[in-house]
């Protein structure tokens, strides 16, 4: 009995085709948990495309997935000059984002990240001058841009990156190779039109492993059902069950990621006014699980457990049996499964 992913695989690889088929020179991101499938299955995914980088979250990350990809390893994450020292192959290639970072990096395969409108971390404009001495001593593989996902202000991202790329050139510094993420098809091929002697590279991690929803499925399996009266107690804190019903015990739980949301960016009266309904409601531990059993998302009995879930169903709810499955609308990044299945198109 176990938290299921479930993949249609044809599906599911044909969208990840059809993305690498619009961006040219496209680096398959895998980073985290590796988009809920892990990092040894988005490796194998992005051979089979014939990658020939694939870009992860650290160092960390670089050294356990060099023995599953055996192109080149794009560790993301900036470099820290006195960072712990982790063994990489010179497959490796580390990003930088600034002058003290390239001349720590001697004889390294570097890219080099500008600063973007993401205000996260890059080389700023004053210090691109400085760059010429010290990209002397290291292997450059190109510059890179990291771009926001909205742009409330009506900005542009073909006109970000642009000004960089003008900036860059007025600097005398190389510009055969940008890599860009949060670009759309035509802005990225808008720019190849304007920069003909440079090779845009895409770095797409969840547009790629996470654009089609339909592909995918997380299920939990039903291990046990339990009628409960009115003004019994169950659980770990012994609550009263405010109502009759049933108590339905399925896969996944807090170890799975059950119950952890990351927080989220509310625009809008309305999804704010949800925010506050769902914060009232915990307050009473009233919460709602990812599970779905009859058409709807179930309450939580309690908060979820290590490995499992309590539910509770109302009597007017005809439940689950053991062994059946609930669909569970969980979030990819945050989740782990206890196996993952493949399955073809019905």
């Amino acid at each position: 009995m176990a938290l299921t992913l479930y993949v249609d695989t044809a599906r599911w690889r044909a969208h990840q085709q059809q993305v690498a088929d619009q961006f040219p020179g496209i680096v398959p991101v895998c980073k985290g948990n590796g988009y809920g499938f892990g990092h040894e299955r988005l490796a194998d995914e992005a051979t089979r495309l014939r990658a020939d980088m694939l870009a992860v979250g650290t160092t960390y990350e670089a050294a356990r997935i060099k023995d599953f990809f055996g192109g080149d390893i794009l560790v993301l994450t900036p470099y820290r000059l006195g960072e712990e020292p982790v063994p990489l192959p010179d497959r490796a290639i580390r990003s930088v984002s600034s002058v003290e970072g390239v001349r720590g990096l001697v004889g390294a395969r570097v890219v080099i990240e500008v600063m973007s409108s993401m205000r996260r971390h890059g080389v700023a404009e004053d210090d691109l001058a400085k760059l010429h001495t010290a990209i002397d001593d290291v292997r450059l593989e190109g510059f890179a841009i990291h771009l926001p996902l909205d742009r409330p202000d009506g900005s542009d991202a073909v006109e970000e990156v642009f000004t960089w790329m003008e900036r860059l050139r007025a600097a005398r510094l190389p510009l055969h190779t940008m890599f860009v993420s949060h670009l759309k098809a035509t802005e990225q091929a808008a720019l190849q039109q304007q920069f003909p002697q440079t090779r845009f590279r895409a770095r797409i991690g969840t547009r790629m492993w996470l654009g089609d929803h339909d592909a995918t499925e997380y299920r939990g399996a039903v291990l046990d059902v339990t009628r409960i009266a009115k003004g019994e107690r169950y659980g770990y804190r012994q609550e009263k069950a405010a109502d009759a019903g049933h108590l339905v015990v399925v896969a996944g739980g807090t170890s799975h990621g059950v119950g952890l949301e990351a927080p989220k960016a509310l625009h809008g009266l309305m999804p704010r006014a949800k925010g506050v309904a769902r914060a009232g409601l915990a307050t009473v531990n009233r919460n709602l699980s990812p599970f779905v059993w009859a058409g709807k998302q179930r309450w939580f009995a309690e908060p979820p457990h290590m490995q499992v879930s309590i539910l509770f169903l109302p009597n007017d709810v005809a439940p689950p049996a053991v062994g059946d499955e609930l669909v569970a609308h969980l979030r990819h990044t945050t989740t782990q499964f206890d196996r993952i299945v493949d399955r073809q198109s019905s």
